[in-house]
């Protein structure tokens, strides 16, 4: 399997960091579904509490992964034309918004809490300070909101994957399964 995005498949780093994300994805929504169901309780503490450094790792991985998009822009697998391939190029784009958006603004609301935070128990962000506002309410009024917004673009992109394997039969999926 080639590296690099051939305009026909995605290559293996792209398979790498999507499947990559989409796990470390699954267990950031597993875990608060969790929480909203089961309170307090040592699983969920044990979940939760990696919730901030796997939050951190994503947008790292997002980072990486718009680098090595823009690197490979020429290279990728065409959306199509038209309608659905409109809508195609305007789901990713909305997923990789929110994706980006998610992470950030959990981040900014760390640095303004005036908060310590660790990264798999490494410090990461000191404390100490006095709370900013403006830094804060971004991600109070918008961060859960967008997270539940970007679990059900995620579903419609899973559900767009099964719609091209078994009503449009066409080749799709294999792109990025193989």
């Amino acid at each position: 399997m080639a590296m690099r995005d051939d305009g026909f498949r995605y290559g293996l780093v792209t398979r790498l960091l999507h499947w990559s994300m989409a796990g470390l994805m699954a267990w950031q929504f597993a875990g608060m579904g969790i929480k909203l169901a089961v309170g307090k309780a040592p699983i969920t503490a044990f979940w939760v509490g990696t919730h901030k450094s796997v939050g951190t790792v994503l947008l790292a991985l997002l980072i990486v992964r718009a680098i090595w998009g823009l690197y490979n822009m020429k290279a990728r697998p065409a959306h199509g034309g038209g309608f659905w391939g409109l809508a195609a190029r305007g789901g990713h784009l909305a997923l990789y918004a929110m994706m980006l958006v998610v992470p950030a603004s959990a981040l900014l609301r760390q640095y303004g809490s005036g908060k310590s935070m660790t990264f798999f128990g490494l410090p990461f962000i000191t404390g100490g300070g006095s709370e900013v506002a403006w830094m804060t309410a971004p991600a109070d009024a918008f961060h859960g909101l967008l997270a539940w917004l970007l679990l059900a673009a995620i579903g419609g992109h899973v559900l767009m994957v099964l719609v091209h394997r078994f009503i449009w039969k066409d080749d799709t999926a294999r792109r990025m399964l193989g």
